[in-house]
């Protein structure tokens, strides 16, 4: 197989170069300040706005809606602060009526999701970073051109570095069969259709079908999601050398609802803002009816906007939080204010608990995180890392109220540089199974205590110090 002009150097010397390019052609952006966020006087100004099937409810209906949630949230005004919260960031509405499903590994996911496409009448939209052309890309690929030969409109949006690695002919056999392919950002420049913008990169997972049920999450389209992370622990067990050969451990959701129309809204926004060509009206955006109880807001979060709506959603909640915080995260490299938001909370006696990963795809990222773990631990937050399968879910579950699942990952290029999703849920049903997620995550996972981790050597040390110098870039 013939390499094309845009992988003519090998794959690893291109990502070097891509590194090379992004170091000298980014900015040193900055996050906002947002101590205000962090203020917890904060109380309603005014009644949210809660979006249903039939538009904006009224007061009563409004309040009906969070009346319901709180009596399932208990006696106290936990829901209220964390609504409150989610009201002091701009961005799109709290949604009423939506039924969400927790995915809680990789083979669960890709099963949801290949029944949606094979269940598609009219269209389906697909944004991914990573689509490999391995079995699991393979089989995806036969299912989207089954699909668009029966008539189905398919749409595939796909990030330029993400995919690096993945043949041109992969594509090209997917738009020889009438599939619509567009590249997010090229790294040939030659290609870009807006300007060259090498360091934003599309690191969404969004899957919407016939603009009746959508997922979002941390799932790539690649082999590593085709077998169980939760298989028996085998937590002695030395990590493989290559973290691609390890079963991926990841969350992921599927939404019905009124709110699926927001997802479907940020799937086209991204096929416009690229230049991809005007799509036919294929009615994207069907009547919605309720499916479940639960208020969702969806969150896109882009660089063109300036908006930063993740990074204050994270920091917001952790300030609201009252009783516990359990983060799980594949990449942490935050900013001051992240990591103060979190001391913070652990300081005022909130239970703070972070899953990291113990090996991970990216060395220098897994020491950027390690980095952390002094400040975390003096704090009294507790500190984990996840043995046996690969780390990469980016969820939260907060006061058994809030919960949120996406793209983003805790670090300056989530925040700063990439086009990123998460979906906040306000519902106590689907934050009971998250916790309980997180408690088998627990069972699979190795504390870090205070003592253990000042016994660390000076090699680690270095690494970690290292790093930090580099975080900004990473």
């Amino acid at each position: 197989m013939g390499r094309t002009p845009d992988t003519l150097l090998p794959p690893w010397l291109m990502r070097a170069c891509l590194l090379l390019a992004a170091w000298l052609l980014a900015a040193c952006a900055s996050l906002p300040e947002v101590s205000y966020l962090r203020d917890r006087s904060l109380t309603p100004k005014r009644e949210p706005t809660v979006v249903a099937a039939g538009g904006v409810l009224s007061g009563g209906r409004t309040q009906a809606v969070l009346d319901g949630l709180q009596a399932r949230a208990g006696p106290t005004d936990i829901l209220a602060r964390h609504v409150a919260a989610e009201e002091a960031i701009s961005g799109r509405p709290l949604v009423a009526g939506n039924k969400v499903v927790l995915l809680d590994d990789g083979p669960e996911t890709m099963r949801a999701m290949m029944d949606a496409v094979r269940a598609a009448k009219r269209h389906v939209n697909l944004e991914t970073y990573i689509i490999e052309a391995d079995e699991v890309g393979e089989k995806l690929a036969a299912l989207l051109i089954e699909k668009r030969r029966a008539g189905v409109a398919v749409n595939l949006i796909y990030d330029s570095v993400g995919s690096l690695d993945t043949p041109p002919e992969y594509f090209e056999r997917l738009r020889a069969a009438g599939v619509r392919v567009l590249e997010f950002n090229p790294v040939n420049p030659a290609r870009a259709r807006r300007g060259w913008t090498i360091n934003q990169r599309d690191h969404r997972k969004i899957l919407v079908v016939d603009g009746r049920v959508a997922f979002t999450g941390g799932v790539n389209i690649s082999r590593v999601y085709g077998k169980s992370s939760f298989l028996k622990s085998r937590r002695s067990e030395p990590p493989p050398k290559d973290a691609n050969d390890a079963a991926w451990r990841d969350t992921h959701m599927q939404i019905e609802g009124p709110v699926v129309a927001e997802f479907q809204r940020m799937f086209l926004d991204t096929w416009r803002r690229q230049s991809g060509g005007e799509l036919p009206d294929d009615g994207f955006f069907p009547p919605l009816k309720a499916e479940g109880r639960a208020l969702v807001r969806a969150i896109g979060s882009t660089p063109d906007d300036g908006e930063y709506s993740v990074y204050k959603t994270y920091i917001s909640a952790l300030a609201s939080a009252d009783r516990n915080a359990y983060i799980t995260t594949a990449y942490f490299v935050p900013d001051r204010q992240v990591v103060q938001a979190m001391v913070d909370a652990a300081r005022r006696g909130v239970d703070v608990r972070i899953i990291f990963p113990s090996f991970t795809d990216v060395g220098m990222l897994l020491y950027a995180g390690r980095s952390y773990y002094d400040e975390l631990l003096a704090a009294g937050i507790r500190v984990y890392e996840r043995k046996a399968a690969m780390l990469h879910a980016k969820t939260a579950v907060v006061d058994g109220v809030w919960s949120t699942i996406g793209s983003t990952n805790l670090d300056m290029r989530s925040f700063l540089h990439n086009d990123e999703v998460n979906a906040v849920v306000l519902d106590t049903a689907f934050a009971a199974r998250m916790e309980e997620l997180f408690r088998r995550d627990l069972q699979d996972s190795v504390e870090i205590t205070a003592d253990e981790w000042a016994r660390r050597g000076l090699g680690h040390r270095l690494r970690e110090w290292t790093v930090r110098l580099l975080e900004y870039w990473l």
